[in-house]
């Protein structure tokens, strides 16, 4: 057995042609929707905050207070409307083992009770958000001088989303005969 390496010689014209050959992929914008890109934004609102914060507190040795309580209420907002998202992708936590085992006409009648109540339960979530911010909505942020309920309808907005996504969702499970939690596979790629 020879370990001996054997090496032709390469031109510089094929060097060229390698990264002509690799092209870049085509960018597609196109499967994020509305509220990946306010999620984004209120990411990025969120971020200048925290440098913010960590600029004035750290080099300036003087730090805003405002930064910190927008940062955070950024981050409900990211967190709630980044949520329809993985609603819309069916990212969420799931259980799906158990439909392995599950006759198909059983695990499809559960998949489908399982939308109706996540359907449901978003439904509950904006009726009682709703009547949180007209309690509760007309406070003031602690450090600036604006009312919280920007931040309120921001989670109302959020659910709002999410509501119509779970229906969006379990339409596409009834046209389609299953659900991720069925075929798990499906949805990830794997299953050709």
């Amino acid at each position: 057995m020879s370990t001996v390496e054997v090496h032709r010689q390469i031109t510089g014209d094929e060097i060229a042609h390698t990264f002509e050959e690799e092209a870049a992929p085509k960018v597609d914008l196109g499967v994020y929707a509305f509220e990946d890109w306010v999620a984004l934004v209120i990411f990025w609102v969120m971020a200048l905050a925290v440098f913010l914060q960590f600029f004035t507190r750290y080099v300036l040795n003087d730090s805003y207070a405002w930064t910190e309580e927008i940062a955070t209420y950024c981050l409900i907002g990211v967190v709630f409307i980044g949520s329809s998202m993985c609603v819309r992708l069916s990212r969420h936590i799931q259980v799906d083992l158990i439909y392995r085992y599950l006759p198909h006409i059983v695990a499809r009648a559960l998949s489908t009770a399982i939308d109706l109540i996540r359907i449901a339960f978003f439904g509950y979530a904006i009726k009682l958000v709703w009547v949180y911010i007209q309690i509760i909505g007309d406070e003031s942020m602690t450090t600036i001088n604006l009312p919280k309920d920007y931040v309120y309808y921001s989670v109302l907005a959020g659910f709002v989303l999410m509501f119509l996504r779970s229906v969006q969702v379990a339409i596409q499970h009834l046209r389609q005969g299953y659900s991720i939690l069925e075929r798990p596979g499906a949805y990830d790629g794997f299953e050709g």
